[in-house]
């Protein structure tokens, strides 16, 4: 697979991949599948000990991400953000590829097609190498959908889901859900964290807090 060492934020299906180098940490962000769900392969730098959020689709395509030669990353997690089936259907395969533990919010886990070997919840962290990641509850787009934040050497990173988007939260089944959803974004994310932070959304391109953030109060009248 090509990797463009110059990260835009954007990707095309079927497309290279791009990759940001962070003084401790490699984020490279890849198109799979008929949907563009984005996958993000993180890498610690001290320990070439990798995780990677949402095997998504096409896992041939996704071990090429991770390579084939002795100085690639060790894979060791796989985090799914939500229950929807199109965030998973490689995860069955990357799991067996190389022997990962899986990590999921215990609200979405019984939905994914298999065992969570890691159970997180608001607050928790996921490590790997010398990297730690916050994960943080957003309730509304599935019950179980997790975000995770790495606050980086030069900003905060968060990895969103399909909870955030350039343009507004995910989907949601109705005015309860999102009214959950658009109360954690503004308490748990945009409360908590500053306008430099950068966002990667589950599909499409990635954004920032800050250029999101003057349209909470119209997203919040517009409802679901």
């Amino acid at each position: 697979m090509d990797v463009i060492d110059s990260y835009s934020g954007h990707t095309d299906p079927g497309g290279a991949a791009i990759r940001r180098d962070l003084d401790a940490l490699s984020i490279t962000k890849v198109s799979v599948g008929p949907m563009d769900n984005n996958a993000y392969l993180l890498v610690c730098r001290a320990t070439n000990e990798a995780l990677l959020i949402d095997a998504a689709n096409e896992p041939d395509r996704l071990a090429d991400l991770v390579g084939a030669t002795d100085t690639r990353p060790e894979l060791r997690h796989l985090v799914t953000t939500h229950r929807h089936a199109d965030h998973w259907q490689a995860l069955g395969a990357v799991a067996g590829m190389f022997q990962t533990r899986q990590i999921a919010h215990p609200l979405d886990a019984p939905e994914l097609p298999i065992p969570m070997d890691d159970l997180v919840e608001q607050g928790d962290t996921v490590r790997f190498g010398d990297i730690e990641l916050e994960v943080v509850h957003l309730r509304g787009h599935t019950p179980g959908s997790i975000a995770l934040v790495y606050r980086g050497e030069d900003r905060p990173h968060i990895f969103t889901g399909d909870s955030l988007f350039p343009g507004g939260p995910g989907k949601t089944a109705g005015p309860e859900e999102f009214a959950s959803l658009i109360g954690d974004l503004e308490e748990r994310v945009f409360g908590s964290l500053p306008d430099e932070t950068w966002v990667y959304p589950g599909h499409g391109d990635d954004t920032t807090l800050g250029k999101e953030r003057p349209s909470l109060p119209e997203w919040r009248s517009r409802g679901w």
